[in-house]
């Protein structure tokens, strides 16, 4: 048991080296074979132990990030990401014994990747295997089978090379044969890449402010001059647009927390915003904190219109539990928790499914974390959206490599939606990304930046949206039949065992008593 563990420790680490920084993807299946290997031929609640020291390699490596909320925060949400790679360790010995266990297994980790996507509370998808092939010849499959599909493809290649290295005589011959039909499957696409066919061109803008302040990390530090620099930048572009050296964009994108206080309820948040809108002339794209009532909040992205003002309005899908909003406040509610009282009210759920029109144009948007999640940006490709916005603050994180961790899901999404991507953030990362994940422009860390570029629309689906998440559903059900394989003939045996041994025991003679 000391070498599975060490085995799957060194398993865990390697697959968070495969994501930024140093984003070595090549280490994919050899990390997730190993954490196979370190499971096979274990029962299920001993594979429960490898399975979990791996979790523990692995998310406590990928978010080191994370200590930038707190080593508290840090330590609570890698525990609870690796207990689902415990759980996996367990279902993962229990399919080793079926005789097409490659698959079942590889099913099973998709599996355990969506369910941890969604659950608890809005789950965490970061560390999704496919959100590190980017940068990889297996990135155009995304397009067509979607980064769920990729994943799946990924842990498959990895359960047959596991399987190479246990399996022995012509059983060897046919996982080499397997394993090379995959690693084919998951590189076929490169020979015929789905190409974007822009219907019509906009340019689009896309405002990074920065942040005041030492280590510009605190969005709240000053959050006034936050909304100042987004509108003196947008000022700024105007002058640059009369003066002919920058085409005049369509539209502008600000940031998440371009404002941080309810530009309804806040004058001169509100005469900031209508003076940016007045100078430059288009509809800007706001990210504001919108109040809610007494007890919660929105985090919205306000399509402004000159003169006219706010219009449509996209509210984040996923907001970020204990740091957005308390789950199960009434427990906490009256005791000084930490950072938990500068929680002081509760961040609602959107539910858009509709893109924004911003200018005439269809565009889906998502609010920084929601760029993880499949759900809000399929549903409002698959509604008709022909550009991809999105905007993030990140400032807490700006010292981190989870801004370049996220800005790589953002490229995954324009391959896999075959859209053009506008990200906004407030100091980093900025950038216009094409459908096929190239970077077009892109802002530095901590600077003050407008980034203007051409972009297409185009409102054809990509093979992977119109999957959705059929999927990741296949690979739940995948998984629950296998364990119903295993488990039931077990069940079957046992009661045999057990009522073979009855009659045994009602046979033999009673020891004699004295009244005998």
């Amino acid at each position: 048991m000391l070498l599975r563990m060490l085995l799957a420790l060194a398993s865990g680490v390697a697959l968070a080296l495969a994501f930024e920084p140093v984003a070595l993807p090549v280490l994919v299946p050899f990390a997730v074979a190993g954490f196979v290997l370190s499971t096979r031929g274990l029962s299920g609640p001993k594979g429960f132990v490898p399975g979990l020291v791996f979790g523990i390699g692995f998310y406590f490596v990928l978010i080191w990030w994370m200590r930038a909320v707190g080593t508290d925060a840090w330590i609570g949400l890698s525990s609870v990401e690796a207990l689902f790679y415990g759980l996996l360790g367990s279902v993962a010995a229990l399919l080793g014994r079926l005789r097409r266990w490659p698959l079942s297994i590889a099913a099973a980790w998709v599996a355990m990747e969506a369910i941890r996507s969604t659950w608890p509370f809005s789950g965490m998808p970061w560390g999704r295997l496919s959100f590190a092939v980017v940068d990889t010849p297996v990135a155009d499959g995304l397009a067509y089978v979607g980064s769920t599909g990729v994943s799946l493809l990924l842990a498959l290649a990895a359960t047959l090379l596991a399987w190479l290295v246990v399996a022995r005589g012509r059983q060897r011959a046919v996982a080499a044969v397997s394993l090379a039909a995959v690693v084919g499957m998951a590189v076929a696409p490169t020979l015929a890449p789905y190409t974007s066919t822009p219907e019509a061109h906009v340019t689009v803008a896309a405002v990074q402010g920065d942040v005041p302040g030492p280590l510009g990390n605190d969005i709240l530090y000053d959050f006034r001059q936050v909304t100042q620099n987004h509108v003196q930048a947008t000022i700024d572009l105007a002058d640059d647009v009369r003066a002919g050296t920058v085409p005049k964009p369509d539209f502008v994108v600000w940031p998440e927390n371009s404002t941080a206080v309810d530009p309804f309820a806040d004058d001169q948040t509100l005469a900031g915003i209508r003076a940016a809108s007045a100078a430059i002339g288009v509809p800007i794209l706001v990210g504001a904190i919108v109040d809610a009532g007494e007890r919660f909040v929105l985090n919205q992205g306000i399509v402004w219109n000159p003169g006219t003002g706010a219009a449509d309005r996209y509210t984040k899908w996923h907001p970020v539990p204990y740091g957005e909003y308390i789950p199960f406040r009434r427990f906490f509610d009256g005791k000084n928790l930490g950072r938990l009282a500068i929680i002081p009210r509760d961040m609602l759920s959107g539910t858009r499914t509709a893109p924004l029109d911003i200018a005439g144009v269809p565009v889906a948007d998502a609010i920084c974390f929601d760029v993880g999640y499949d759900d809000g940006l399929y549903a409002q490709v698959a509604r008709g959206a022909q550009l991809v916005t999105v905007q993030t603050s990140n400032a807490t994180f700006i010292q981190t490599d989870q801004i370049d961790q996220q800005f790589a899901m953002s490229r995954l999404r324009a391959i896999e939606t075959g859209r053009y991507v506008v990200v906004a953030a407030t100091n980093g990362v900025s950038g216009i990304i094409a459908p096929d994940g190239s970077v077009l422009d892109r802002a530095g860390i901590r600077t003050q930046d407008v980034l203007v570029e051409r972009v297409g629309l185009d409102s054809s689906i990509t093979p992977a949206v119109r999957l959705g998440p059929w999927t990741g559903r296949a690979c739940v059900g995948l998984t629950l039949v296998g364990l119903l394989l295993v488990l039931v003939p077990y069940r079957r045996r046992h009661h045999r065992q057990v009522t073979a041994r009855a009659p045994r025991a009602r046979g033999r003679s009673a020891p004699a008593t004295p009244d005998d």
